[in-house]
């Protein structure tokens, strides 16, 4: 079975996270939010460190409990920055804080996170039609500039671009691989 060029054949958690969940579009605003933070902690580390990590933040932050993590105060932050099991980074332990607030108001505005981040490309997946797998894009340009407007950070457009990713609005999947056509 041919998979992306970029996945560790090598690690099953790798594997299990292009095959079963990388590209497939998520509308449930929990899972948005969860690729939201997971995605800014990511920022200057490796996919594989998060995913690695990725259990540990779910216990860490109340499972992504968006109303939960709006409400954590400094005692909550010193408790994150001393959990050895997550990325420990007091920047982006408050931007979480920060951006779960900004998240919430959009749910309030949207009706849903789901509704607002789909309206961009009018609830379609766009296809990447080559094999060139950019870092940022007219779309991810957009998208970040919004939620910075709102008051989000660590939403920069890389960060964004895969996070569309991440969350099927962009299936970037490799033409090749098996995932390319499963995913409309």
């Amino acid at each position: 079975m041919q998979r992306c060029s970029w996945v560790d054949l090598k690690s099953p958690l790798y594997i299990k996270y292009h095959d079963e969940e990388w590209g497939v579009p998520k509308y449930d605003d929990r899972d948005l939010f969860e690729l939201l933070i997971l995605e800014g902690f990511q920022a200057g580390l490796s996919w594989i460190t998060v995913l690695k990590k990725r259990e540990a933040f779910r216990k860490a932050f109340d499972n992504f409990g968006v109303n939960k993590v709006a409400k954590y105060d400094e005692t909550k932050v010193a408790e994150l920055l001393n959990n050895e099991n997550i990325i420990r980074s007091r920047n982006k332990i408050e931007a979480a804080i920060n951006n779960a607030k900004v998240f919430i108001n959009i749910q309030k505005e949207f009706g849903s996170f789901s509704d607002y981040i789909w309206k961009f490309t009018r609830g379609k997946c766009i296809k990447n039609t080559d094999d060139k797998i950019p870092v940022s894009s007219p779309l991810s340009d957009m998208v970040s500039k919004d939620l910075k407007k709102r008051g989000m950070k660590y939403v920069g457009t890389v960060i964004i671009y895969s996070y569309l990713q991440a969350i099927g609005v962009i299936n970037d999947h490799e033409r090749d691989c098996y995932c390319y056509k499963l995913i409309k």
